[in-house]
């Protein structure tokens, strides 16, 4: 994940903020290991880091616990971690702005999933609150299975990615084998030596049309304020590779 584009993702928030109105409570949905929650927290902003896996949570407490031994905290800033899945999440009061980057909703593999998530969403918001959130293009689902296989190879770690792509449903497989350097065995302990653990994963994601996305969210009751990709503010086309919306609860007095 080090090279995933965190600084790009803060941007076009802040961007969207400024254009619609800056919120002071944000839900980071999808957080993961607080790659976006802890930047927002350490700016000044009251945030809720949501995931399902309690790993990633666990990661994420720990770097921002270690953000305060650094004293990188803001005073004003704050973070609270919630275990809860995205298509079932809650809050006891509502929040100012929902993100969810970095494809979440493209591991929701059917449509109810997607729903359920976006109507949550709109029940979390309060009113005028904004909702920003990417998904892969359909075309990039295909163009992974067409580039694959993927390797990575470096001193401590290496990983084989393979997909198989499912045209007709539009969902992806990804099956990762990794490689990680434990610690050199052998007299001494030196660098000539070492074993390697290897472990596997499997990521499954689906493509969704942007039409069938922009009436979801118009049925559920979101004004569409903004639709845009690859992290630009110009309107998708056919070599976009990561769709961006930008969506509204509307205001009370409309």
């Amino acid at each position: 994940m080090e090279e995933m584009p965190y600084s790009e993702w803060m941007s076009f928030a802040r961007k969207c903020w400024q254009t619609y109105g800056m919120p002071r409570t944000v839900v980071d949905l999808g957080c993961g290991t607080g790659n976006l929650s802890i930047p927002l927290a350490r700016s000044g902003f009251q945030v809720f880091g949501i995931d399902l896996s309690s790993d990633m949570l666990a990661i994420a407490r720990g770097k921002w616990d270690e953000s305060s031994v650094r004293g990188l905290r803001s005073e004003e800033g704050s973070i609270r971690w919630l275990q809860q899945d995205m298509r079932d999440w809650e809050l006891p009061e509502p929040v100012d702005a929902v993100i969810s980057f970095c494809d979440c909703l493209n591991y929701l593999t059917d449509e109810d999933g997607v729903v359920d998530a976006l109507r949550c969403t709109y029940d979390g918001l309060a009113p005028g609150g904004l909702f920003l959130f990417d998904v892969h293009a359909p075309s990039q689902l295909e163009r992974y299975a067409e580039e694959q296989p993927f390797v990575y190879d470096e001193k401590d770690i290496a990983y084989l990615w393979t997909s198989e792509y499912e045209e007709e449903a539009r969902v992806i497989r990804h099956d990762l084998t990794f490689f990680v350097r434990e610690e050199a065995v052998g007299s001494g302990g030196g660098n000539g030596g070492g074993l390697y653990r290897r472990f596997e994963e499997s990521h499954e994601q689906r493509a969704y049309e942007p039409e069938w996305i922009t009436a979801q969210l118009e049925r559920i009751g979101f004004e569409l304020l903004h639709r845009c990709a690859d992290f630009k503010w110009d309107e998708p086309d056919e070599r976009s590779e990561r769709l961006f919306y930008v969506a509204r609860k509307p205001s009370r007095n409309g």
